[in-house]
């Protein structure tokens, strides 16, 4: 069976996957892995000329505004496609990534100077945040045996769960706004951001368990952070879609508020924090040394995940593909319902 150039534009190539041998040394196999890529192999710098204003020119998959009087970059979710971390999509959520690593670094140096202060992950559909790992392509390279392609993009997927996470090397904190269902990857991603604000209709949950899979790229990692691994191991295991209160009483949601009113409840945020800014960069560095996910942890448990989902057995891949057909149709209710333009927002 033919795959699709698809699976490979976020990847590497079948001669540069980096191929985790089982090894009793775990340095050794870090060291393997960071020596053919590390998390930072696709942020280069970028020859084009860095603006925050005019971020939003570089991209479709997201819609970018820049608001300089609180320092926040708005990046909402377009998903031209499907509803999901397509290739496509992951591409170009680590090609931001990269422009703001490295387009800021200098101003980052400089400390007062920073002139982004927040990111905002958001999306521009009315009920759908991201609905996680893209199932489709799941399905087509688990039938394929495509082990390295597979690899390829879970590995991408580690990179924009870890370059979130640490923030790209910046001074900045970052909040999801979630408006709609998160579940699987998009799940995962939330959990990544420093806040997570809920609009009370929002949903919530890794459902991967309903087809013999687990979350795999980060979810189990940064639920054991916020929770303990008892509780991470249960929710996982339960397969259940939590309402955005229920989440916020675990601990896992910091904020939930009315329909509709999550970007005014994000602005606010801002504004209620202005003067302490500082302390909460710095107590997000405390907690990232005090409860560090390594990327190092990442891929190994990555790896994991890739080994079981080669093992899946068709009755699981078609109900996979029953929720690829799900999602579709939810897309397409959507995209006559799209959320107002970002200039709108608030």
């Amino acid at each position: 069976m033919a795959i699709s150039n698809e699976a490979l534009c976020i990847g590497y190539g079948a001669g540069h996957t980096a191929r985790v041998q089982a090894t009793d040394g775990n340095v050794a196999r870090l060291e393997h892995i960071l020596h053919r890529r590390g998390h930072d192999h696709r942020h280069r710098v970028d020859p084009r000329p860095f603006d925050l204003h005019r971020l939003d020119d570089e991209f479709d998959e997201l819609s970018i505004r820049f608001e300089p009087d609180q320092g926040a970059l708005w990046c909402l979710f377009n998903h031209t496609e499907r509803p999901c971390f397509t290739p496509r999509f992951l591409h170009q959520i680590l090609t931001l990534q990269s422009r703001l690593k490295h387009g800021l670094a200098g101003a980052a140096a400089l400390g007062d100077d920073m002139p982004l202060r927040t990111v905002v992950w958001g999306s521009s559909f009315p009920g759908i945040w991201n609905l996680g790992g893209d199932l489709e392509l799941f399905t087509r390279l688990i039938r394929a045996r495509a082990a390295d392609e597979l690899r390829s993009y879970a590995y991408a997927c580690v990179d924009a769960v870890y370059q979130n996470l640490t923030k790209m090397g910046l001074p900045v904190l970052t909040i999801a706004l979630v408006q709609g269902d998160a579940l699987g990857g998009g799940f995962e991603s939330a959990l990544t951001n420093d806040v997570i604000i809920a609009e009370r209709d929002s949903r919530m949950g890794l459902p991967e368990v309903l087809f013999n899979l687990f979350p795999g790229m980060g979810a189990y990692s940064l639920l054991c952070r916020r929770l303990d691994g008892v509780r991470a191991q249960q929710l996982i295991l339960s397969g259940r879609v939590y309402e955005a209160q229920e989440l916020e009483e675990l601990g896992l949601v910091d904020l939930v508020v009315g329909k509709g009113e999550g970007p005014a409840a994000v602005r606010e945020y801002l504004e209620r924090n202005r003067r302490r800014h500082g302390t909460l960069l710095a107590l997000s560095r405390v907690r990232q040394r005090c409860q560090p996910v390594t990327y190092e942890e990442l891929i190994d448990v990555t790896e994991i995940w890739v080994e079981t989902a080669l093992g899946l057995g068709e009755a699981d891949l078609r109900r996979m593909e029953h929720l690829v057909r799900a999602q579709l149709r939810r897309h397409a209710r959507s995209q006559p319902a799209r959320l107002p333009p970002l200039v709108a927002v608030g």
